[in-house]
Order: C-alpha cells, then structure tokens, then sequence
C-alpha cells in the first residue's frame, strides 16, 4: 500500500499549484521507494532504489529524444512571439479584404484535414500553429471589419480556431492507414471477433472526413454570421 503514496504526492502537488514536471517527479521517486522499502531496509537498499528510478527516468528520456526537440520548438515560437509574430499576423490578415474569420478558419481546416489524411500530423497543432498563428489570423479578420473585439467574441474565435485544429486532425488521421488510431480500432475489433484490414478501415474513414468537412464548413458559415450580427449591433451601440 505504500507505493500509493505517490497518488498523494500528485494530489498535494495540484493543489498547492507547483510545477506539473517536478510534481510527477516527485511521485515516481516517492513510488520507486516506497516499493524498496522494508522494515529491514537500509541506506544502500534505498539508495540503489533510488538510482534505479532515476535510471529508468533516463532511459525513458533517452528512448524518446524526439520530445528534446519538442522543447527546442516551443523555445523558438516563444522567441517568435517575443519578436512580434503575432502582430504580424494580424497586420497580414487585414490587408486581406475577402479575409473573415470563418473563411481563415476553413481553409485551415482542410489544409489540417489534408496533411493529417497524408499522414503529415505534426503539420499543425496547438501550440506550432493555433496559438502563434491561426488564433491571431482569425482575430485580425474580425478585427479589420468589426474594430476591438470584446473578450467574450475573443474568446469564441480562439475556441473555434482550437476546434478546427482538432476536427481536422481527428478525422483525417484515420485515412492515412500506417496511424495508430487505425491498428487500435483493428485490434479492437479484432478482440471482438471481427476481422477487417486496414486499407477497409481508412476507406471508410473517407465518408466520414467528408460528412465532418460538410458539418463544420456550415458551423464556420453560422459562426461568421454571429459574429456579423453580434459585432454590428455592437459597433452601431457604441458612443
């Protein structure tokens, strides 16, 4: 019962707000020595269990030096950031006259879409290109036709940003036959009796990544037309 410690340590850890990294840290080593320990432990018992925790922190590590370049991308779009790359991006959008917020949001989306159905999932995301680039393109385009924005229209256009990214990636991927999502719903089917091969899945996949292409353009469509209606009345209210 004493490796259940580490829950605790994760728990304590939320709540007083410290750092996520030296929180799950903290818990690994709290479990690995707890599992070591034994009433007739001594310092060398502990000790070695405790290079072993950290071996098997660094083996991890070393078996997945792709996340080192992960940290090397988040530095440099910080980087970016810092040297105006949001500004820019709202600057290049309202010179774009044609441009609207649900037309930006559409032609990510099938550009994501796309790749993620190629197999090109890392051409996107979250943090490489909804925040540094998307989000502030869609909030440029409001802003070119309707003026400042208020927080709760802000706020709207960056979750809609983020739900493009997301839709596109998630039923495109499965397209693309050498993706994880397609050898876990083959296993499970498998599990199940049901034996299919892969080519099968990603074709049939092919419908639904144009039903979900069809659905969001008309949210995007509707979404343009709330922005529309509520930033007009807004602009024609204000003193």
């Amino acid at each position: 019962m004493l490796v259940l410690l580490g829950i605790g340590v994760v728990v304590f850890g939320f709540i007083v707000r410290a750092n996520p990294l030296l929180v799950v840290m903290a818990a690994a080593l709290t479990t690995g020595l707890a599992a070591a320990w034994t009433p007739e432990a001594d310092l060398a018992i502990m000790g070695a269990a405790t290079r072993d925790t950290l071996a098997s922190f660094g083996k991890a590590f070393n078996d997945a030096r792709y996340i080192s370049l992960t940290w090397i991308l988040l530095a440099a779009i910080g980087l970016l950031e810092r040297a105006g790359l949001q500004e820019r991006a709202r600057i290049t959008i309202a010179n774009v006259k044609a441009a609207t917020v649900g037309r930006l949001l559409w032609v990510y989306f099938v550009i994501r879409q796309a790749a993620a159905a190629l197999g090109l999932t890392s051409l996107g995301g979250h943090a490489q290109m909804v925040r540094p680039l998307v989000a502030p393109m869609a909030e440029g385009a409001a802003e070119a036709k309707y003026g400042a924005l208020p927080d709760k229209q802000r706020f709207l256009i960056r979750s809609h940003a983020a739900a493009a990214d997301n839709i596109g990636l998630f039923f495109g991927e499965d397209i693309f036959i050498a993706i994880a999502s397609i050898l876990l719903i083959k296993g499970f089917l498998e599990a199940n009796g049901i034996f299919v091969e892969p080519l099968e899945l990603s074709v049939w996949a092919i419908p639904t990544a144009i039903a979900a292409l069809a659905i969001h353009s008309v949210r995007l469509w509707l979404l343009d037309r709330h922005l529309k209606r509520v930033l007009t009345v807004k602009a024609e209210t204000a003193p």
